[in-house]
């Protein structure tokens, strides 16, 4: 391994490999949460960790979300916890891979497949908890398609940017940590409360993926036209 990055030099080389967009610049919210999965990236690139082995971390935290789910009476606030690290492994996993020189596009693949698995793990600990399967079914299909036109376009020559949508990855992240966390605290108030509450949260999700597919296909057109 050669050696270690600065965060100034890791935040140019992430930003190349994403388009040009800088982490430095990104709200201070984002920049710390980014900034944390550097420290962890270098600590694990100096362990001699693999980023393949973080990507099967994080898709194993995934899958314990719809497993606790379930769990009573702390289960949906459990399982947004471990959307939370499964986030975290997901951007560790990127930092790993930029500080150890280990960008590849086979990795990529394998990270894009996990993220979209880990997804629809989410989603189904939506279900499980109470919401509507049409309205849980319907923004995962939303969500892949959004997924989808991007990769399509990147292929045909988009040029890969940061979050262009309010329907990104870390819009994503967001409404099933929110999510859960809230279903949970109502569940404890009052169990009949629990159902509405993730099916009102599934039905943001549905939204924001809507408006983001949107968003996104307004850029590809500007971008390709």
């Amino acid at each position: 391994m050669g050696r270690r990055l600065s965060w100034d030099e890791y935040a140019i080389a992430w930003a190349r490999a994403r388009g040009g967009f800088d982490p430095r610049l990104a709200d201070p919210s984002v920049r710390r949460w980014l900034y944390a999965a550097y420290r962890v990236g270098n600590l694990l690139g100096r362990l001699w960790v693999r980023p393949i082995a973080v990507t099967v971390v994080g898709l194993l935290l995934s899958l314990c979300v719809p497993i606790t789910a379930i769990r009573q009476p702390w289960g949906p606030i459990t399982a947004a916890g471990f959307v939370l690290l499964a986030a975290m492994a997901d951007s560790v996993r990127g930092a790993l891979a930029v500080t150890t020189g280990r960008l590849t596009r086979l990795g990529y693949v394998y990270d894009s497949f996990a993220a979209r698995l880990g997804e629809a793990f989410w989603l189904t600990a939506f279900w499980l908890t109470g919401a509507s399967g049409m309205v849980v079914v319907a923004g995962g299909a939303l969500t892949w398609l959004h997924e989808y036109v991007r990769a399509r376009a990147v292929s045909v020559g988009m040029k890969e940017i940061g979050a262009v949508t309010i329907g990104e990855r870390t819009g994503r992240v967001s409404t099933a940590v929110v999510g859960l966390f809230v279903a949970g605290l109502a569940g404890l108030l009052k169990t009949e409360l629990r159902a509405g509450t993730i099916t009102v949260v599934a039905a943001v999700w549905l939204l924001i993926a809507l408006f983001g597919l949107g968003q996104l296909l307004a850029a590809v057109r500007r971008a390709l036209r």
